[in-house]
């Protein structure tokens, strides 16, 4: 239509017809949405690199007593043994604890350089508590069993016989290398275990025939390695040579040596002597069933005896 006032077409009075202007305009308005949407998907994806490189190290985690342990309470914890297939989750039934046998405490947690627990350093002393050494066992080979009557309370377990305590390496021995076969090598360092634990390398010593008031002579079927364990030893005159410091059990659990500690200041310098049972006389006092043993010899004499290397 024509202007009324000039008579000629003004822009925008045709309906759907833009000025260049107008086009202008939409252009940036188009440009100006296009800048703000790439700076809000940039934003954002900052946002969620800087939240992946700065936060994604820390997660939401909550403690579940019946599924989680902490490794400060799992070091000092004592270390349970028994010779029974332990599934994992089990649950042990009142008491029914009292069947394993208190083998050491852990000491430590290794981990690997991944940062998965590779295996707990635990010290054991074999089954008197004497003799401590630190061995590893492997994270897999461990048992968390609950407590029945208190579910929050576990106990951690292994299988393991008394042998297998005994045998296990000291936790950071090496092998060192030698010329000699695997087999050859195995077979010497068992022969030369079994010398020194045996007292084959060595001359045996009768048992001392001794009376003592109160005290009766003590069958050696009747006793057990807790109440011989700490027990004060005996030689001529009456003198006090030495105290029981560890027990060696044969494969059924038998007492077959008793292992002497001589001389020494508070545990150092002693000098540690296996003797067969049948070379000590063992009393047992009529009232509190106190022991003492004896042995025939001087505490100069054991001293030169062959030491024993547990």
């Amino acid at each position: 239509m024509r202007s009324p006032k000039s008579g000629t077409f003004a822009p925008g009075d045709m309906l759907g017809v833009q000025t260049a202007g107008d086009g202008r305009r939409k252009r940036r308005r188009q440009d100006m949405q296009r800048i703000l949407t790439s700076t809000a998907i940039a934003l954002a994806l900052g946002t969620t690199a800087y939240a992946d490189e700065h936060g994604g190290a820390f997660s939401e985690t909550t403690f579940d007593e019946s599924v989680n342990l902490n490794a400060s309470e799992l070091i000092g914890m004592s270390l349970h043994a028994t010779q029974e297939d332990m599934q994992k989750n089990a649950e042990v039934q009142a008491d029914g604890e009292k069947n394993w046998d208190d083998i050491g405490e852990i000491n430590e947690i290794v981990l690997t350089r991944d940062g998965e627990v590779q295996a707990v350093i635990a010290g054991v002393g074999g089954f008197v508590g004497i003799g401590e050494k630190d061995v590893a066992v492997d994270m897999s080979k461990l048992r968390f069993v609950s407590d029945g009557e208190q579910p929050g309370e576990v106990f951690v377990v292994v299988k393991a016989s008394a042998v297998d305590v005994e045998n296990a390496p000291s936790y950071g021995e090496t092998r060192k290398d030698t010329d000699m076969s695997e087999s050859e090598s195995m077979s010497e360092s068992n022969d030369k275990d079994m010398a020194a634990k045996s007292g084959e390398n060595r001359q045996l010593m009768s048992a001392p025939e001794v009376e003592l008031d109160g005290y009766m002579s003590v069958q050696n079927d009747d006793l057990t390695a807790e109440e011989m364990t700490g027990t004060s030893v005996y030689g001529e005159n009456d003198e006090h040579v030495g105290e029981v410091s560890e027990l060696v059990l044969t494969d059924n659990g038998k007492i077959d040596r008793a292992v002497i500690d001589v001389g020494g200041f508070l545990g150092m310098g002693e000098h540690s002597v296996a003797v067969t049972l049948d070379e000590l006389e063992i009393m047992r006092a009529d009232e509190g069933g106190d022991l003492r043993v004896y042995i025939d010899a001087s505490e100069k004499a054991l001293k030169d005896q062959p030491e024993y290397r547990g």
